[in-house]
């Protein structure tokens, strides 16, 4: 067999890491970070809580750029490329969730290419390393992964298209994990989130390009997440629960970044454009009945799973040939008790998807990059049935 794996990634976890990053920046011959975030964070006190981790440590940033919408696009890359120019930044920081993150990678990408357009340098794995721009990021949701991951997905507005961008060049150097940043997310959102970084594991660890490493790292991801995702919706306090949450989602990322997801996230992504559903909730919806599709080919992963999704005893004490439709079995109830704490969808119907848009998203699913690599085939009436059990 043969595989990659790549995870450059330095990861800073745990108490005071923003305290780290003065030092990082230093290594990374760098002085003057242009900061990205949003209005948001810049209003909750997180941006002043970065800034003066940085002061501490001797750090100025050149400029502060905190417009970035919940929807990134193109125009935005390219309007903060220039900023960071005209302040002769010489590094990135992201401070944020995915839109902040991809935001940043779209702009690293844009600098070290010498670009002015980020159209133009739309495609997969076809960069060049270009200039060095030293880029940390410092999540505030547990669930993207993208601080591990070399993918930005951006919106190109006049196309009304997100666009997908690929290279190992995109893939942060520093990825910072704090507690201080993760403790105000919401109960739905740490829910939300959270199973989305689940779906991210148990994709990778059942994909077509699935391989030792990515496994390892799928199988912490899923063990922190059944562990601790209940938990930091009920106590959002609870810091050992959080951070449990920021190192899944960053396992979760490294694993699927280099072993792909599959049709869950085909799926996903199209509900999203076609009817607007978030991410998370998209993933909410449909990690049970993907896996049920996929049962046929994935037996033997989904009854692997069930040790790590619910635990030794339940995995010793269930029949060999019933562990797999006992994990998804697991899974549903698991979620079941989220939606009462958190008030999440879990089906298309209550997420305010209509039948009509079924087709749609069924033909946007299959041209998706992620149902390549799913062990199962689909086609538009295989999806639209996954759907319909999903309703």
């Amino acid at each position: 067999m043969y595989f990659e794996f790549a995870n450059p990634v330095k990861l800073l976890s745990g108490d005071f890491a923003l305290e780290n990053i003065a030092s990082e920046l230093r290594q990374l011959e760098a002085s003057r970070p242009m900061i990205l975030t949003d209005d948001t964070l810049k209003k909750i006190g997180s941006l002043s809580c970065l800034e003066k981790a940085l002061a501490d440590g001797g750090v100025k940033p050149a400029g502060v750029y905190t417009e970035i919408p919940l929807d990134s696009s193109v125009s935005i890359v390219n309007e903060i490329a220039s900023h960071f120019r005209s302040s002769q930044a010489d590094s990135l920081i992201a401070l944020g969730g995915g839109s902040v993150i991809d935001t940043a990678k779209g702009v690293r990408m844009l600098l070290s290419q010498g670009g002015k357009d980020l159209m133009n340098f739309r495609g997969a794995e076809v960069l060049p390393r270009g200039r060095f721009i030293p880029f940390v990021v410092v999540p505030t949701t547990s669930g993207t992964g993208s601080e591990a991951t070399g993918v930005a997905v951006i919106k190109d507005v006049e196309n009304q298209v997100k666009l997908e961008f690929t290279s190992i060049f995109l893939v942060p150097d520093v990825a910072v994990l704090d507690i201080r940043m993760l403790e105000t997310m919401p109960a739905r959102i740490t829910a939300l989130t959270g199973l989305d970084a689940l779906s991210h594991a148990i994709e990778a660890y059942s994909s077509m390009q699935r391989n030792p490493v990515s496994e390892a790292y799928a199988i912490s991801a899923i063990r922190l997440i059944m562990k601790s995702l209940e938990e930091a919706v009920v106590n959002p306090r609870d810091k050992e629960a959080r951070l449990n949450m920021a190192n899944a989602a960053f396992l979760a990322g490294a694993s699927f970044s280099n072993s792909m997801v599959g049709i869950v996230h085909a799926i996903g992504h199209s509900v999203g454009a076609v009817s607007h559903v978030p991410h998370g909730e998209a993933m909410a919806i449909l990690l049970c009945p993907g896996m049920r599709y996929n049962m046929e080919r994935n037996r033997q992963y989904y009854a692997e799973l069930l040790e790590f999704v619910a635990g030794p005893e339940i995995f010793c004490s269930t029949a060999v040939d019933a562990r797999a439709e006992m994990c998804i079995s697991y899974l549903e109830k698991f979620m079941g008790r989220l939606k009462a704490h958190a008030r999440i969808n879990l089906t298309l119907h209550d997420a305010g998807v209509s039948r009509d848009d079924f087709r749609k998203i069924a033909e946007r699913s299959i041209s998706d990059g992620a149902l390549i690599v799913n062990r199962r085939d689909a086609g538009v009436q295989e999806i639209e049935e996954i759907l319909e059990a999903a309703y």
